[in-house]
């Protein structure tokens, strides 16, 4: 009996050798690779902690450790990214002085599928995509990559060699023409 103790042990030591180690290893190239996609620091550690405790718990075997560690990066990443409704759509929600109108944010982010709320939904993105088309290129492109589809101001710096400021400056004025468009549709809803 002391035999199977022994054992037991032996491999439970070893488990826990093997995942300090692989901890070690890939903490630096997996926070790296999740900060370049998660601009809050504090979501960054989450993620990468909620990395490490599903290999803790994982019970199967991993042939590919990397490519494995890096797709539930990924994954947990996309998974806070559903879970979490973009900033701005707070802001184009808002009403006059800050009120939100009942409605936009609940409708946008409501799971039920039913024929009115796929209308309106369909009629929002209508309206949305009309007045992007309306912007002027360089304030349509910050909103876009920033807010549809989720690049840091930085990256998108660093691809159109423009500042941040700069782009800070685009996606307000973008913001500011889109909430007054949405807000016709809000008002047309409301006087229908």
């Amino acid at each position: 009996m002391n035999g199977v103790m022994t054992i037991t042990e032996t491999m439970a030591e070893n488990r826990k050798r093997n995942i300090t180690e692989v901890i070690n290893t890939y903490s630096k190239r997996l926070m790296g690779f999740i900060r370049k996609r998660v601009d809050n620091p504090s979501d960054a550690e989450d993620i990468l902690q909620d990395v490490f405790y599903q290999l803790v718990d994982n019970t199967e075997p991993i042939e590919k450790l990397t490519g494995w560690l890096f797709t539930v990066a990924r994954n947990k990443i996309t998974d806070r990214q559903r879970k979490h409704k973009p900033d701005l759509l707070d802001d184009l929600f808002a009403g006059e002085e800050g009120e939100d109108w009942l409605g936009w944010a609940e409708l946008f982010f409501d799971e039920n599928n039913n024929p009115e709320t796929d209308y309106l939904r369909s009629m929002f993105w209508e309206t949305l995509n009309s007045a992007l088309n309306e912007l002027p290129k360089e304030q349509k492109e910050a909103f876009v990559l920033n807010e549809l589809e989720g690049l840091p101001f930085k990256e998108i710096a660093e691809r159109t060699g423009e500042t941040v400021n700069t782009l800070l400056s685009r996606k307000r004025y973008a913001v500011l023409h889109l909430r007054e468009r949405l807000a016709v549709l809000r008002d047309e809803l409301l006087n229908y």
